[in-house]
């Protein structure tokens, strides 16, 4: 079988071609295929797929088996994959996710493309739709952690996010990372953000539902500028950098919260046939 390794800020995918259906989702082999030492290696799977509703599908599988809604890094080197390699050759493109359908434009630089805007679609706030137990929203609400009451915001972008904007050492984000995304509040567990506001940039350290900690998360970071905006720590309807271990990504949040962008690169590490 024929792969791709890409990776957006060192969010590392193999990407699959299966317009057949014929390449494996089954959780035994995915864990098989992304393991670090006796895989390929990649925090997950990317199945480029037919569409009926859109120019082509994405599937992402998570390094632990589970399946993901949506990965905004991921979907970044998919459009890549597809502009490259002549599935489509423009800078438009539609992707079909199950979090949606995602309108994308693609920076070309000598016929390849380096980097891509994505519109994320607008978030989701209620509790039902992140989701997280109860009624309302879940907007700097205090949440217990093993003795710790932290405060956090929850925000859907197709996926779950939980937002922590608390004042915390790097000792208690590793510690705090795994039980935060396995709290029994969140149904479908979530991923969780750790965030300082510096100067206007928004810091993160993400910890990945299915995946653990990772260099950057796509969702995370538009899933953070929105918590942020709500906050009134950053402005809605301008572009906001949010920095990750792996490097910066550019979002914006409509006034209206009707739509949230992403913006920033793609690249190719090799290919290969396993």
């Amino acid at each position: 079988m024929r792969f791709w390794k890409y990776h957006g800020l060192g969010n590392d995918f193999v990407l699959v071609e299966n317009f057949d259906g014929s390449v494996s989702k089954d959780p035994d082999h995915v864990r098989s295929v992304c393991h670090r030492r006796f895989g390929v290696g990649a925090d997950g799977i990317l199945y480029l797929e037919n569409s009926t509703k859109a120019d082509f599908t994405m599937r992402v599988m998570n390094s632990d088996g589970s399946e993901a809604e949506m990965c905004g890094n991921g979907i970044r080197c998919l459009a890549k994959h597809v502009y490259d390699f002549g599935h489509k050759k423009e800078d438009r493109m539609t992707i079909e996710t199950l979090a949606g359908i995602m309108n994308i434009r693609l920076d070309i630089d000598e016929g390849k493309a380096v980097a891509a805007t994505v519109e994320m679609g607008a978030p989701r706030l209620e509790r039902k739709e992140v989701p997280v137990i109860g009624q309302g929203r879940f907007i700097d609400q205090p949440i217990e952690v093993e003795g710790k009451v932290l405060h956090g915001t929850a925000v859907s972008m197709g996926n779950p996010h939980l937002m922590i904007f608390d004042e915390l050492s790097d000792q208690e984000v590793e510690r705090l990372g795994p039980a935060v995304h396995a709290h029994p509040l969140f149904p479908r567990r979530t991923n969780v953000e750790f965030v300082k506001s510096v100067n206007g940039i928004l810091e993160v350290r993400v910890y990945e539902r299915g995946a653990g900690w990772t260099m950057a998360c796509g969702t995370g970071a538009c899933a953070t500028a929105v918590a942020a905006g709500l906050l009134g720590k950053v402005p809605f309807g301008e572009e906001v950098q949010v920095r990750l271990p792996g490097g910066s990504l550019w979002i914006k949040v409509s006034q209206d919260l009707s739509m949230v962008t992403m913006r920033g690169p793609a690249a190719l590490v090799f290919e290969g046939r396993m």
